[in-house]
């Protein structure tokens, strides 16, 4: 792509180029005096840079913001908004007005305080924590280095560009995302960072004195430094990126706030209006004489002929498109109707489990189930946190996706849990691929910001998360997980299944693939269960968040299990048989689908009989099945070190356990 990849812009003066930049400046310290909140600070300071990155080099059509080949934008600095705001109006990307710039921060506004995803077109992706953004731009560019090298340059062939802050290179996260970047030589990244030296608690020496440029020098990129405010340096190093041989930084040192004369440069233009005073003075300092949200309608032409330039790049994309013996692959990619295809192998693959019931960890069935998934759904990108042979994400077939070949599709992330969560959200983003990836359950912790972004956003990622209880044994409390899957059921819009044997697993993830807008966490063992479905069914028993697994006639109790534990409530309702108790035993693997059912269906699942909740885990969330005077068997503490079949006596998970409180509560009615 060249320099000015977008299509050649008309030539714009320094004067009417200066005037573009104070244009963002105005509609940013304007909108954030009206809202009483905001940050002025980092749109101010940045405008210059950003005004040269969408004028020269952003590839773009604002006419048709999801034109799959153009150049992306992450406001890796998101509470910035203003800056993407201001210049998706005055670029003319549809449905941003200058009411909307007049709304920000208020209820019900596509301007929300932080870049949301989805509130309005142009934002790639949800910022404000910070680090999330330039991470989430790694997972970008390796989508596309995978889809140039699966569908061709002629269809895929874009940067990656991003700005971000002091905070988020400071966040672990940042290391994790450039190292990785780093490695497999991400060379259409594009990092500009506003090195301003200021944070909200004052000059960034206060906290930190790490040398930047160095660093992501170890980390495998290239580095400049240039005067953010220098229109011809700016534009000079942004050139110099489009050549490079890996992922690029361009240090831009700024002044916060630049324009405000008596509070630029100082921590105070961060997180704060400017106040009215300050705003007059600025719009005198920059020879701004209009009022509040008024552009002269020569810089709103220029603007918007800057997002007018990429059309001609476009049209060309589209007969490439056209032509293109790759064309209906890549278009099926991006579409990414995994469950259209999955349907009838996994329907034949279900069938020979029934026959053949198999005594496998869920683990092991999840890597079963993907051979059949990764042979029929070519978007899936695997991965593992250094957890591979753990975890049985990789498929026979999968070649790694490494610097020499983007084409593989499988990605070694190393022990970078976070990292790798945040780069399957921008993965998710870019389109064209469906990433999964693992790591341990307890690891969750380390991903947890992504995950809710995942969440936040609604993207389709999927977390294989293995070693689910104080069934991995002898690792200890470290590495057993007990509140996380109450922590993860917290989280709105995630989609936590727990499948019970290889069945359950094949369907869990059919109905991880269906979710185009849900992210899903497979939480599963890492010991050998006993097969619960021992006959076929063409309905996806899961999908109904939980179910009958095996009646009596007019149950005594009902046994509501999860995951490893239904082989528990299995042997416990043979022993209650015995004793002339009826138990009926309830699968349930995901509690958000089964909260989900109509209150009929769940009526006739949990019944009127006294209940029992089994779970390797803690009670929080088992509300949705169990009453106050119904009794739960799992988890009220930590872990200990010892075989798992130990731990699930000494902690009191067991049939014979699950068959004395039936009695109990039986007696009690």
């Amino acid at each position: 792509m060249a320099a000015n990849g977008g299509g050649a812009p008309a030539q714009i003066s320094d004067d009417l180029f200066g005037r573009m930049a104070n244009a963002i400046r105005a509609l940013s310290m304007d909108a954030v005096e009206r809202a009483k909140s905001g940050h002025p600070g980092m749109p101010m300071g940045m405008a210059d840079a950003a005004s040269v990155l969408f004028t020269e080099f952003l590839t773009f059509d604002a006419a048709d913001p999801d034109w799959p080949d153009r150049d992306r934008f992450v406001l890796s600095a998101g509470h910035g908004s203003m800056l993407i705001y201001s210049l998706l109006y005055l670029t003319g990307y549809p449905g941003m007005t200058i009411e909307d710039l007049k709304n920000f921060r208020q209820l019900g506004a596509k301007t929300a305080g932080h870049p949301e995803y989805g509130h309005a077109p142009g934002i790639e992706t949800t910022t404000g924590p910070l680090g999330q953004g330039i991470a989430n731009a790694v997972g970008m560019a390796i989508a596309e280095a995978h889809l140039s090298a699966r569908v061709g340059a002629d269809l895929v062939d874009h940067k990656t560009y991003v700005i971000a802050g002091d905070g988020c290179l400071m966040e672990g996260v940042s290391q994790e995302a450039i190292s990785l970047a780093g490695h497999l030589r991400l060379k259409k990244l594009i990092v500009l960072w506003d090195d301003n030296n200021i944070t909200i608690d004052g000059k960034v020496g206060l906290a930190d004195s790490t040398d930047q440029l160095k660093r992501f020098e170890a980390s495998g990129w290239s580095t400049m430094r240039v005067d953010g405010h220098d229109r011809k340096a700016v534009s000079a190093a942004l050139a110099s990126a489009q050549s490079a041989d890996r992922p690029t930084l361009i240090a831009a040192r700024t002044v916060i706030g630049k324009g405000a004369p008596n509070k630029e440069g100082t921590s105070s233009t961060h997180g704060s209006p400017l106040g009215a005073d300050e705003v007059a003075a600025a719009r005198k300092a920059l020879d701004w004489p209009y009022p509040a949200f008024e552009i002269p309608e020569d810089v709103v032409s220029a603007w918007r002929a800057v997002g007018a330039r990429g059309r001609a790049v476009r049209d060309d994309w589209k007969r490439r498109l056209a032509a293109s013996s790759n064309g209906d692959a890549f278009k099926a990619a991006l579409k990414g109707d995994a469950a259209g295809v999955l349907d009838a192998a996994l329907g034949a693959y279900k069938k020979k489990l029934a026959a053949e019931p198999p005594k496998v960890a869920t683990r092991k069935a999840s890597e079963m189930a993907l051979e059949v998934i990764n042979s029929v759904v070519g978007e899936t990108i695997g991965g593992s946190a250094d957890l591979t042979g753990s975890n049985n994400t990789k498929t026979k077939a999968l070649e790694p996706l490494t610097a020499e070949n983007y084409a593989g599709r499988y990605v070694y992330y190393g022990v970078r849990e976070h990292g790798m969560a945040a780069a399957m959200n921008g993965m998710a983003l870019h389109g064209g691929v469906i990433p999964y990836g693992g790591t341990f359950m307890v690891f969750t912790d380390y991903c947890r910001p992504s995950i809710r972004l995942s969440a936040l956003m609604g993207l389709r990622v999927v977390y294989v998360m293995t070693h689910d209880s104080i069934g991995l044994g002898e690792d200890g409390p470290t590495h057993q997980p007990v509140e996380h899957l109450a922590a993860l059921r917290a989280i709105p819009n995630l989609r936590v299944l727990r499948p019970a044997d290889a069945v359950e697993t094949a369907e869990c993830w059919s109905i991880a693939l269906a979710q185009d807008k849900t992210p899903s966490v497979l939480a599963l063992t890492r010991q050998n269960l006993a097969p619960a479905r021992l006959t076929h069914s063409d309905e996806n028993l899961s999908a109904r968040g939980a179910y009958v697994l095996a009646d009596a006639p007019d149950p005594d109790v009902i046994l509501i299990a999860t995951g490893s534990e239904v082989e528990i409530a299995l042997d416990a309702q043979k022993s209650l048989a015995c004793g002339k108790i009826r138990a009926r035993v309830v699968s349930a693997p995901s509690f958000e689908l089964f909260a989900a059912q109509s209150e009929k269906y769940k009526k006739s699942v949990l019944g009127k009989a006294p209940r029992i909740g089994i779970e390797a885990g803690v009670r929080q969330g088992w509300n949705l099945f169990l009453r106050r005077k119904d009794v739960f068997i799992g988890m009220s503490g930590f872990g200990a070190s010892a075989p798992a079949p130990e731990l699930y006596k000494h902690f009191g998970i067991t049939a014979d356990a699950v068959a004395a409180a039936a009695k109990q509560l039986i007696d009690k009615e």
